[in-house]
């Protein structure tokens, strides 16, 4: 009897050892899976995770015509290093213009709840002639951003900025800012000014920026609110005042930018795109925050010498410094048809495109060396794009008609590759 008793007392022990190191094995296989996971969310946001420190992939290698190869380092620090406060910064260098660009900024959080941070920082770099940011835009990241080759128009600006962040709600963000800026254009520019032609200038400017997302989903995930299913449409509006005689600042002007973007269907299964955007200032706006409506051809005699990369949401057949706008609307129609399921891995997708621009301006002789046309009788052009047809790279052909369609039939026509990787 105790023979077997000892027998069973050794069976039972062996038994729970087991399951021991069967629940820690199952425990420790969990949690890198979980490693793992944050891991590749953490590069799909555009970072390389350490320990105390998230190196920005951003920085690392661009390209633009201007600056040629754009290489450097950036990041910023993460929950390890603290959860109440931040240290943010990039330095760049540009191999054709051999000049170093830089930012160094940092916060710290006010209150946890509505998580609002209060952050400074300082920049030194350049930024697209016509080009408008959203305070509230979301980190976007691309392992590749194509329509950054093509760029040639960019101004100098060295800005010192404050700027709050707030969540109302998970669904409506809002973020104001406050920044100083010295302008110098890169390219031969001037505007006319009481009576005088400026050729740099300096900004102090004010900003306001909503984002509202009403139909998304959120949830609570490691004691952090999460968005887990991205509604829509999502509306974002920005309101932009510039004081003159306010730190020296030379312009007093008013800018209002709205976009909404609009999704049905999922992309594997059939999915329609509606994306407008519209903005319009008042007041003396220098072309460096006018509006350019997204170009992306280059200026070159033919078909074949202009094939690049095509954009996001971007006009391919709208030639670079074309168009100048002091208020325009664009609309985007994208419809992406269920790829062709040839194979597990090999799956090709054809999105048909219909994009328009409508704009115009008030007094284009105040903007001097430069020439450019307005967007009054409306731009269109469509086209299609054949994506990932060979390790993430696919084509796209666009046609330009309507109003703004050019004599040579050629002119009228772009031909590009696409990039889409995705992880």
């Amino acid at each position: 009897m105790i023979k077997h008793s000892s027998l069973l007392l050794c069976f039972i022990f062996a038994t729970v050892s087991y399951a021991q190191k069967s629940s820690e094995n199952v425990f420790e296989t969990t949690r890198d899976s979980i490693k793992k996971r944050q891991f590749i969310k953490h590069l799909g946001n555009g970072y390389l995770p350490t320990k105390y420190f998230n190196f920005d992939l951003r920085y690392l290698i661009k390209y633009n015509q201007y600056e040629g190869i754009r290489s450097g380092l950036g990041g910023i620090t993460n929950d390890q290093f603290s959860e109440k406060y931040r240290i943010t910064g990039y330095s760049v260098y540009g191999f054709r213009d051999h000049t170093f660009k830089y930012s160094i900024g940092g916060g710290f959080r006010v209150a946890e709840k509505t998580n609002t941070w209060v952050n400074f920082s300082y920049t030194d770099d350049l930024q697209e002639t016509g080009s408008t940011k959203f305070l509230t835009d979301g980190r976007f990241f691309q392992f590749f951003e194509p329509r950054l080759l093509n760029i040639d128009l960019f101004h100098k600006l060295v800005t010192k900025a404050i700027n709050i962040e707030h969540e109302f709600n998970p669904k409506l963000l809002t973020e104001a800012q406050f920044a100083v800026s010295n302008i110098n254009p890169t390219y031969d520019y001037g505007y006319v000014l009481d009576n005088n032609i400026v050729n740099s200038f300096h900004l102090s400017t004010a900003n306001v920026s909503l984002q509202w997302n009403p139909f998304s989903k959120f949830e609570v995930s490691e004691n952090k609110l999460k968005e887990t299913k991205k509604g829509y449409p999502q509306f974002t509006l920005q309101y932009t005042k510039s004081f003159k005689d306010v730190f020296k600042s030379d312009f007093n002007f008013s800018k209002l930018d709205f976009r909404t973007v609009y999704k049905i269907g999922s992309k594997n299964n059939g999915l329609s795109e509606i994306t407008l955007v519209s903005g319009i200032t008042n007041g003396n706006t220098p072309l460096t925050h006018l509006y350019h409506a997204y170009p992306n051809n280059i200026n070159k005699e033919t078909v074949m010498q202009r094939f690049s990369v095509a954009g996001l949401n971007s006009f391919e057949t709208m030639y670079f410094n074309e168009f100048f706008s002091d208020k325009f609307t664009t609309v985007q129609l994208k419809h992406y048809i269920k790829p062709f399921n040839i194979s597990e891995h090999y799956k090709p997708q054809v999105v048909l495109i219909t994009r328009y621009a409508l704009g115009d301006i008030k007094q284009p002789e105040l903007h001097q060396n430069i020439t450019f046309g307005s967007l009054k009788k409306g731009y269109t052009e469509s086209g299609f794009e054949i994506n990932k047809l060979l390790f993430g790279f696919g084509l796209s052909f666009t046609y330009r008609y309507g109003g703004y369609h050019l004599p040579e039939l050629s002119d009228n026509i772009a031909f590009k590759f696409t990039f889409n990787v995705s992880l």
